[in-house]
C-alpha cells in the first residue's frame, strides 16, 4: 500500500475520532445540562401555595334549605377528592394503568423512561426523523403537566420554538422545532416532578404524605370526557354512583374509569350503552392481577362483565326560577361587604369556590310544579287550542321573613322544551295587571282612616272613572252586570264589587291607596288614577305575593331566596340576617275582610270553604284582569307562622283566556292543591288558625244575614197578604270624607 493511501486512511481516522470526540462532548454536555436542569436548577419555580390549596375550577352547588341539591354549576364539572376518599379498588386500577411504582420512585420512573426512549429510537430510525413515543410519564409527571404546564403543552405542537436558548436552537436545527418543544417540555416536567415531591415531603412531614396528596390531586385533575374532571365527577356521570360506594367487586368500573385517561374523548363517545369491556379495560384488569391486586379467578370473571353506563343526563333543575333568582341575588350581593370582595360572586360559584344554600324547599317546589301543570291541564281541557301555549307562575313565601319557599316562573315544558334557569321568569320579571287582587289595598287605605267598619253600608251603584285629560270617563260595571245598592263593606270586598272600590277611591284619594300599597311591599310605580283600584297598573307576582304576606303577618320584609353562602370547605361567608319590621296598620280588619272572601257564601273564593278535602283556614283574593287576560289568586294562612301563595295564569301574548276564565275558575284550584298538599305533608309547620275575634266577627255577620233573610221572607209573606205592615225604609250609607282631597 502506498504512503499516500496510508496517509489518507490515517487522516480519515483522525477526522472520525475528532468528530466522535466532538459529538461525545456535545452529548455529554447536553446530558450534564439536562441533569443539572432536572436535579439542581431551582430557578423560576411556580408558587406551591396555590397547589397546596388546590384551587382548581370545581363544581358550585345551589341547594335548598335542607341541603337537597337544586343544581350544579361549573366551567369544569369536578369534585376535589381527598386521598381517603379514593376507594382502594380505584387506587389499584389507576396505579396499575399509569404508574405501578408510584409509591417508590421520586417523581420519574427510570425503567419506564428507558422503555420509552428505546421505542422513540426505533420509530425515529424507521422514519428518519425524531418521533417521540407517548407513555412513560408517572402520575406526578402527569399532574405537573396538567396543573403547572398547560400553556407549554398547548403550544408545543407549533412549528416554532416555545422557549429560545442556545441549546434549544441547536436542538431545533437537528430534530426540528416541534420535537425540540416536546423534549424541553418533558425535561421541565421531570424537573418540576422532582421538585414537587421533595417540596411536598418537606412541607407535609413525610414522603408518604406527599405521595398521597399527589395521587389525590391527580384523581381530581384528570379529564375523563363530557366535561367531567376527576374520578368522582366521572363516576357520578357515567354510572350515577359516588366513589364511596365502590368495593372490590366494582373492579370493572374502576378499570373502565382508569382506562379513560389515555383518550378521554374517544372513550366518552363509546361509553354510552357499552355492552362488553374494551381492550384497554381488560388490559388494566390483567395488570391489576399482575400487581397482586386481583386474583386470576377475579380477573377471569371481571373481564366478561358487561359495564353498563347510565343514559346521558341534561344539566337541569326542578326549580329553574329559584336558581335564576339565587344568581340574581348573588350578583347583587357581590362586593357589598369589603371583606368578601371576590369571594362572593357568580364566577366564584361557577368555579366551585362557594356554595349557596337557598331558602327554597324542594319538596314544596315539587308540589308547586305538579299543581301548576295540573291546573294548566284543566284549562287546556276547556280550551283545546291553548294546549302547550298557556302559561302560569307561582310564588310561595314564608310569612315570617318573606323567604321564597318555591317559585315557578313558567311551566316545566313549554313549546316542547324543558324549562331552564335562563328562561323568562314570569313570577319575578313579568309585570302584569293584578285585576281585583289590587282591591285589598284600596279597602285598607279606607280602614286606616278609621271612618269605616267592615259592616258599614257602602253604595254599589253606577259610577264612572276619569281616564285622564282629553279622554272620556269610562263607566264601571261589576262582573255580574248588576248593582246591588247599599251593602256591607265586607260583602262588597268578598264579592269583588268594582263600583264600591271606585267609590272608596273617590273618598280617600288614589294617593292614599298608592301609599298603602307601597308600605306593604309594592315597589313598581303605580299609575295615580282611579283605574289602579281595579288593577289597571302592572306589578310582578312576587311583589303582589309579598304585599299579601305583609297583611297576613303584620311584618314588612324583602322577598329573598338567598339564605347562606359557604366557601368550598363549608365555612360561612354570608347569611341572610335582615330583621322584619312591624307594620303600623289596622290589619285585623282587612284580615277579617279577606277571610270573608273565603267564608261568605257570596265570596269569590267560597269554594275553598265548601271543599271537605281542604280543612285549612285561609284568606285571600281573586283577580281577573280586563278582557279575561289574566286570572289570579293570592292567599295566605294566618300570621308569621303561615305561608302565602300567589298564582297567575295567562298567555305570554296577552290574549284573552276566554269567557268566565276568572281567578276563581283558573287560578284558585292551583292554590288549593298547593296549600292542601303542603300542609298535608307537614312542610310548613302546623296549620295556623285565625284569631277567634276574626272568626267570631264573620260568624256574627253570617248570623245577622241569616236573620235578615228570615225577616225579609216573613215581611214578604206579609206583604203578599191583606193588612200587611209596610216595609222599613232602607238604611242610609255614611259618606266617608277624604282628609286630603285628591
Amino acid at each position: 500500500m502506498s504512503s499516500a493511501v496510508l496517509r489518507a486512511a490515517l487522516q480519515w481516522r483522525l477526522w472520525l475520532a475528532a468528530i466522535t470526540v466532538v459529538v461525545s462532548c456535545a452529548l455529554l454536555t447536553t446530558l450534564m445540562a439536562l441533569v443539572h436542569t432536572v436535579y439542581f436548577d431551582r430557578t423560576g419555580l411556580p408558587d406551591v401555595a396555590p397547589f397546596l390549596r388546590f384551587e382548581l375550577p370545581s363544581t358550585g352547588r345551589i341547594q335548598d334549605e335542607r341541603g337537597e341539591l337544586l343544581v350544579e354549576m361549573a366551567l369544569q364539572y369536578r369534585r376535589v377528592l381527598r386521598y381517603q376518599e379514593i376507594p382502594p379498588v380505584l387506587q389499584n386500577a389507576i396505579l396499575s394503568a399509569e404508574d405501578k411504582n408510584f409509591f417508590t420512585h421520586s417523581g420519574v420512573d427510570y425503567g419506564a423512561l428507558v422503555r420509552v426512549l428505546g421505542k422513540t429510537a426505533r420509530r425515529s430510525l424507521g422514519g428518519r426523523r425524531l418521533v417521540l413515543s407517548q407513555g412513560g410519564s408517572t402520575v406526578t409527571q402527569q399532574l405537573v403537566r396538567g396543573y403547572f404546564l398547560p400553556d407549554l403543552v398547548r403550544d408545543e405542537n407549533e412549528d416554532v420554538l416555545v422557549r429560545h436558548s442556545f441549546l434549544s436552537r441547536l436542538m431545533s436545527g437537528a430534530v426540528g422545532a416541534t420535537a425540540t418543544n416536546k423534549l424541553l417540555r418533558k425535561v421541565e416536567e421531570m424537573r418540576l416532578s422532582f421538585w414537587l415531591e421533595t417540596e411536598l415531603a418537606r412541607r407535609l412531614g413525610s414522603r408518604r404524605r406527599a405521595k398521597e396528596e399527589i395521587l389525590a390531586r391527580y384523581a381530581s385533575l384528570v379529564y375523563l370526557g363530557n366535561g367531567r374532571y376527576g374520578f368522582e365527577a366521572a363516576s357520578q356521570y357515567y354510572f350515577g354512583r359516588p366513589l364511596a360506594s365502590f368495593t372490590e367487586e366494582d373492579a370493572p368500573l374502576a378499570a373502565f374509569l382508569a382506562g379513560m385517561t389515555k383518550s378521554p374523548s374517544e372513550a366518552a363517545r363509546s361509553a354510552q350503552g357499552l355492552d362488553r369491556p374494551g381492550r384497554r379495560h381488560n388490559e388494566i384488569l390483567a395488570l391489576m392481577a399482575r400487581n397482586g391486586f386481583l386474583s386470576a379467578e377475579q380477573v377471569g370473571r371481571f373481564q366478561v362483565v358487561r359495564v353498563r353506563t347510565v343514559a346521558p343526563r341534561l344539566v337541569k333543575t326542578e326549580a329553574p326560577a329559584i336558581v335564576e333568582s339565587a344568581l340574581i341575588e348573588l350578583a347583587a350581593l357581590s362586593g357589598q361587604d369589603g371583606a368578601t370582595v371576590g369571594l362572593i360572586s357568580v364566577p366564584a360559584l361557577v368555579m366551585g369556590r362557594i356554595h349557596v344554600t337557598s331558602t327554597a324547599d324542594l319538596r314544596i317546589q315539587r308540589i308547586v310544579n305538579l299543581a301548576l301543570e295540573s291546573g294548566l291541564g284543566l284549562f287546556e281541557g276547556r280550551h283545546r287550542k291553548s294546549r302547550g301555549e298557556i302559561q302560569g307562575s307561582v310564588v310561595v313565601l314564608r310569612n315570617s321573613d318573606a323567604a321564597i319557599l318555591a317559585e315557578a316562573g313558567g311551566r316545566e315544558v313549554f313549546r316542547d322544551r324543558p324549562g331552564s334557569y335562563g328562561d323568562f321568569n314570569r313570577a319575578r320579571d313579568s309585570r302584569r295587571q293584578p285585576g281585583s287582587a289590587m282591591k285589598p289595598f284600596v279597602y285598607l287605605a279606607a280602614l286606616r282612616r278609621g271612618a269605616l267598619t267592615l259592616d258599614e253600608l257602602v253604595p254599589d251603584e253606577p259610577v264612572s272613572v276619569d281616564m285622564g285629560e282629553g279622554k272620556a270617563a269610562r263607566p264601571i260595571s261589576n262582573y255580574d252586570g248588576e248593582f246591588k245598592g247599599l251593602l256591607p263593606l265586607r260583602q262588597a270586598l268578598a264579592e269583588s264589587r268594582n263600583a264600591v272600590a271606585i267609590w272608596i277611591v273617590n273618598q280617600v284619594g288614589i294617593r292614599a291607596v298608592l301609599e298603602t300599597a307601597s308600605s306593604l311591599g309594592i315597589q313598581t310605580p303605580l299609575v295615580p288614577n282611579s283605574s289602579t283600584a281595579l288593577g289597571a297598573s302592572e306589578v310582578t307576582l312576587v311583589e303582589l305575593a309579598n304585599a299579601y304576606r305583609a297583611i297576613a303577618s303584620g311584618l314588612a320584609a324583602e322577598p329573598h331566596v338567598l339564605g347562606e353562602v359557604l366557601d368550598s370547605s363549608g365555612r360561612m361567608l354570608w347569611k341572610w340576617s335582615a330583621t322584619p319590621r312591624t307594620i303600623d296598620m289596622p290589619l285585623a280588619l282587612i284580615q277579617e275582610g279577606l277571610r270573608g272572601v273565603v267564608r261568605l257564601p257570596s265570596g269569590t273564593a267560597h269554594s275553598l270553604s265548601m271543599c271537605r278535602q281542604f280543612p285549612i283556614q285561609v284568606m285571600g283574593k281573586t283577580g281577573t284582569t280586563s278582557g279575561y287576560r289574566d286570572a289570579l289568586f293570592v292567599g295566605s294562612t294566618y300570621g308569621p307562622g303561615g305561608i302565602t301563595v300567589a298564582v297567575r295564569i295567562g298567555y305570554d301574548g296577552n290574549q284573552e283566556l276566554g269567557q268566565r276564565e276568572t281567578g276563581t275558575r283558573a287560578a284558585l284550584p292551583i292554590f288549593r292543591e298547593i296549600v292542601g298538599n303542603v300542609y298535608r305533608d307537614e312542610l310548613a309547620g302546623p296549620i295556623p288558625r285565625f284569631p277567634s275575634a276574626i272568626e267570631r266577627g264573620i260568624d256574627t255577620f253570617l248570623a245577622s244575614q241569616a236573620a235578615s233573610a228570615a225577616a225579609s221572607a216573613i215581611a214578604s209573606s206579609l206583604t203578599d197578604s191583606p193588612g200587611a205592615l209596610p216595609r222599613a225604609p232602607a238604611a242610609v250609607a255614611l259618606t266617608l270624607r277624604a282628609e286630603t282631597p285628591d
